[in-house]
C-alpha cells in the first residue's frame, strides 16, 4: 500500500519536472538557432538535440515517428 502511494509520488514528481524542462529545451532550441551554436548555454543544448536527430535517422521518417509519439504522449494529459 504504501508503494503506491510512494511510486504516485515519484509519477507526479517526474511529471511536474518534464512539463518545467520541455519549455526550456524549446526556447533554448529556438535561441540556438537565432544565435547560432558559439552561445555558451543554448549552443550546447541545439548540439545535443541535432547530434540526437542524426543518430534516429538520415532520412528523418524515424524522428518524425518519434516526434509523434512523443507528442501523443504530451497530449494525453
Amino acid at each position: 500500500m504504501n508503494f503506491k502511494f510512494t511510486f504516485a509520488g515519484i509519477t507526479a514528481l517526474l511529471n511536474k519536472l518534464t512539463k518545467i524542462l520541455i519549455p526550456l529545451v524549446v526556447v533554448s532550441l529556438l535561441l540556438g538557432i537565432l544565435m547560432g551554436t558559439d552561445t555558451p548555454f543554448v549552443g550546447d543544448v541545439y548540439r545535443n538535440v541535432s547530434s540526437i536527430v542524426t543518430m534516429l535517422g538520415e532520412d528523418g521518417l524515424l524522428v518524425l515517428l518519434s516526434l509523434i509519439i512523443i507528442l501523443a504522449y504530451l497530449k494525453k494529459d
